[in-house]
């Protein structure tokens, strides 16, 4: 045998030993891995077993002993899945807003407009003495009188009606110079039979960029309204709100045109309202704490057509161009403030009831006669009650299932 041979037999021999080395120290790995199994198992389930059999006498300690196992692996076990704790918390900071099932709050802006001249007023002489141009057009407006408005019974509520439905409540209307007409017309359904009431209400209501409060005692009701021009104003009364850990019943808001006329930016006015959602999806978790039966009814007041030939400064006529109220608009749609969008709030569309009732409704192309809030007033209420309604028949449905 040559020397290479030799060598070639070193080398394989070598090859054996190597091989036996690595299996044996694989076995005895695996041996140390089910030794240290069989170890943890007796360890752990042992005494688990032990403590089970003692538990087992006492079904109420058993059950707590249970829960408390499954929270013990729970919290060693979810920070390996990161993607599931990320998931539960996208999905608790987003709220959902859904409609009502019913079709009914589709229809409460299917208004029509009948605006005529003045009939007492054809005579009209240069020696009369108007109080407005609005007196020179008489406005009606009703729904249309169709089956599904019908069978809604979506309709223009009464005094004693409108008192009973929010008998007890406290209603919150907070916004600009819209909101205040808005106020205006609410107190003049409940109290207009009490002329000399109404004007004190005006006469304190009316006072330049002020609060105001009424208590209506005959029914309950109490009514705040609060000046805030701009949606920062809106969203520092919730802050109070929220320290204060009282809410009303009825929230109405609505603010952009001083934030159109001084900022003149789209896009902060976006980032303004987002936050004011925020602020009002942040309510909702205390509902329970307080123990409020239900969120409170949230309204938006939306912007009123702007007509710029009739605007009375040159600031609002460079301003409040209709390019720039369409930017407005669709900010707030964007913002996803609204229910129709996923948002917390139900519209009051001032613009769809503006624009049907036409120029002769302004006197200065921004505010508009009472009948445009008067007629916003009825949609809110008989959204009320179209909540109502849904509420009572679902609660009829759960206890009859």
């Amino acid at each position: 045998m040559n020397a290479k041979e030799k060598d070639e037999k070193e080398k394989k021999k070598k090859k054996m030993a190597m091989m036996m080395i690595t299996i044996t120290i694989t076995m005895m790995m695996l041996m140390a891995l089910m030794l240290g199994a069989a170890a943890a198992c007796i360890v752990v389930l042992v005494p688990l077993g032990m403590a089970g059999w003692h538990l087992s006498r006492n079904s109420v300690l058993l059950f707590s002993g249970a829960i408390l196992i499954t929270l013990s692996v729970c919290v060693h076990f979810t920070p390996y899945f990161s993607s599931v704790s990320d998931y539960v918390t996208s999905v608790s900071s987003v709220a959902v807003f859904h409609r009502p099932k019913s079709s009914c709050m589709n229809l409460i802006h299917r208004i029509h407009w009948e605006v005529r001249p003045n009939a007492s007023l054809l005579s009209f002489n240069a020696t009369q003495n108007l109080s407005s141009s609005f007196d020179f057009y008489e406005k009606h407006w009703d729904w249309s009188k169709t089956q599904r408005i019908k069978a809604c019974r979506i309709h223009k509520l009464s005094k004693p009606e409108a008192s009973h439905l929010i008998n007890g409540s406290w209603v919150l209307i907070a916004g600009d110079s819209q909101a205040r007409l808005f106020t205006l017309s609410l107190l003049n359904l409940i109290l207009g039979s009490e002329p000399q009431r109404m004007d004190s209400v005006k006469t304190a209501l009316f006072k330049r960029h002020n609060n105001y409060s009424i208590s209506v005692d005959e029914i309950g009701m109490k009514l705040d309204f609060v000046w805030a021009p701009y949606v920062l104003n809106l969203t520092h009364l919730l802050t109070d709100f929220k320290t204060k850990k009282k809410y009303p019943d009825v929230m109405v808001m609505g603010a952009g045109l001083w934030h159109m006329l001084h900022v003149s930016n789209p896009s902060d006015y976006e980032l303004v309202l987002q936050a004011l959602k925020s602020s009002l999806i942040s309510l909702f978790p205390f509902s329970t704490e307080l123990g409020i039966k239900s969120p409170p009814h949230l309204f938006w007041l939306g912007f009123p057509m702007l007509i710029n030939g009739m605007l009375n400064t040159h600031e609002k006529r460079v301003h409040m161009i209709d390019a720039m109220w369409h930017a407005y608009d669709r900010a707030l749609c964007e913002s996803r403030l609204l229910r129709q969008t996923g948002g917390p709030m139900i519209l009051l569309d001032i613009q769809s009831l503006t624009w049907n009732c036409g120029a002769h409704c302004t006197y200065d192309g921004m505010h508009y006669d009472t009948a445009i809030y008067e007629a916003a007033v009825q949609i809110m209420l008989n959204s009320l009650l179209i909540k109502s309604r849904h509420r009572h028949l679902s609660r009829q449905q759960f206890l009859f299932s």
